[in-house]
């Protein structure tokens, strides 16, 4: 190894000298930092009718939030839950549909659809055996990098993996909506097992149930409830879509438009939600609110409670970022429409799991953030900050028994037919250019200097 590590510190220590560009050259070039416009609202990079993201409206120069609404290929995202949940039935395969093929589906068509998904659920034994002799690293791997390894090996099963046809990119995406559950649970599975003395219980997925439930029942055999499945059901639902700006699915588009395979364009996707600024942030509210009900003593003393969310906010306890995690969201500012029909369920599972308490301090939490907020900021506008539905998602996870470890993958399995709707959108109905978009160069010009005059 010899100089190495001198010299991976010297590099490091020259690109921090190099690597920051002054903010001021943004606003002198009018380049967009992180595609905004001055006015938090997000540039416009394209077209789509698949997901609209709605929390604010342009009122000539000024823009205003709105209650935020998120609508699948036009409809409502909240009208499809409450039809499926008012009918006693589990959505996700519905959502599926829609997204793919535009509209919701008839009876006859929804039976098909999910009998075909149904069919292709299961994986071949070798397929099997490699996933499970692959996953016995280090338990502090990240799940999401051994989903991206997985969904890339699919590329050499697939007799036509580079066949760029609707009906052939189409049958891509059904193999990997149905069978991306199995190989979740199967990597974790492997992983639980090579790393502790659990034992290496593997079930295949069963026909008969729900996307939900099957997921349930590899994972946990028949130890879960009816709440348990509708609420993950619910989950997958409302993670399903959410336009193509945000970072997964504007990655699957732009890899898409270069002309790449399903396979890597969706293992690009994986990668994005894999970031912490962007898949981990239920994690983020699950170690916040551990943190909390270690600090605070009475849960309902919603005085104690203001106290210490402010010393959140001026960093003196927790991570010391200032970050109280949950809330804020890049569009909507009011609310996020998925929230309060997450907040229902986590109220449902509480008292199912005896657990109300907790769930107690969650509301309190909810309800006291926009306070605490803007007495820090010292401005009554920063009242309007809304919980996402990050807030809720962790804690009803551990109350069905999922595994932390396992909450962003989850959340890579009902984003599939987003990305995969993204992908066919891009490739088919867009410009069918690649996506090119420019970078300002704001380097000083530098004349060459020979090796021999160089200090």
């Amino acid at each position: 190894m010899g100089n190495e590590p001198t010299l991976l510190s010297d590099l490091a220590k020259k690109f921090k000298k190099i690597g920051e560009i002054d903010r001021d050259l943004f606003q002198q070039y009018d380049v967009k930092t992180g595609l905004r416009n001055a006015d938090s609202t997000s540039v416009v990079a394209g077209l789509t009718r698949i997901g609209d993201v709605v929390g604010y409206r342009k009122d000539g120069a000024e823009v205003k939030p709105i209650e935020g609404k998120l609508l699948y290929r036009g409809y409502k995202l909240s009208d499809i839950v409450n039809g499926f949940q008012e009918e006693g039935r589990h959505g996700f395969d519905e959502v599926c549909y829609l997204l793919l093929n535009g509209d919701l589906p008839n009876e006859d068509e929804l039976d098909i659809f999910s009998n075909y998904l149904a069919e292709r659920r299961k994986i071949s034994p070798n397929f099997k055996k490699s996933i499970l002799l692959a996953n016995r690293g280090n338990p502090e791997q990240n799940l999401m990098n051994s989903l991206a390894r997985e969904v890339l090996t699919m590329y050499s099963l697939d007799e036509n993996p580079e066949d760029r046809s609707v009906r052939n990119i189409l049958r891509q995406t059904l193999n990997l909506i149905a069978k991306y559950p199995t190989l979740l649970v199967y990597i974790t599975k492997a992983y639980q097992h090579y790393n502790s003395d659990e034992p290496l219980a593997i079930r295949d997925p069963k026909k008969s149930l729900s996307t939900a439930e099957n997921f349930l029942y590899m994972l946990k055999g028949e130890n879960y409830t009816q709440l348990d499945a509708d609420i993950l059901d619910l989950c997958l639902a409302l993670h399903a879509e959410h336009g193509g700006g945000n970072n997964s699915s504007f990655t699957a588009r732009s890899v898409s438009s270069a002309g790449t395979d399903t396979y890597s364009a969706i293992s690009a996707a994986i990668g994005s939600l894999k970031g912490i600024y962007h898949g981990g942030a239920n994690v983020k509210v699950m170690e916040m609110i551990d943190h909390i009900k270690k600090n605070v003593d009475n849960w309902e003393d919603r005085e104690e409670i203001a106290d210490y969310l402010l010393k959140i906010l001026k960093k003196e306890v927790y991570d010391q970022t200032g970050k109280i995690y949950g809330f804020g969201h890049a569009v909507y500012t009011y609310s996020d429409p998925r929230t309060p029909l997450l907040r229902e369920k986590a109220a449902e599972i509480a008292e199912e799991k005896d657990r109300k308490k907790e769930f107690v301090l969650y509301k309190n939490i909810e309800e006291l953030v926009p306070e605490v907020f803007a007495k820090y900021k010292g401005r009554e506008k920063h009242k309007i900050i809304a919980a996402n539905v990050d807030f809720y998602s962790g804690f009803v996870y551990s109350n069905i028994g999922i595994p932390t470890e396992m909450y962003t993958p989850l959340f890579s399995m009902a984003r599939m037919a987003g990305w995969c709707a993204h992908r066919l959108e891009q490739i088919y109905h867009s410009s069918r250019r690649i996506i090119r978009p420019t970078y300002k160069n704001v380097e000083d010009k530098k004349d060459y200097i020979h090796l021999d005059q160089r200090e």
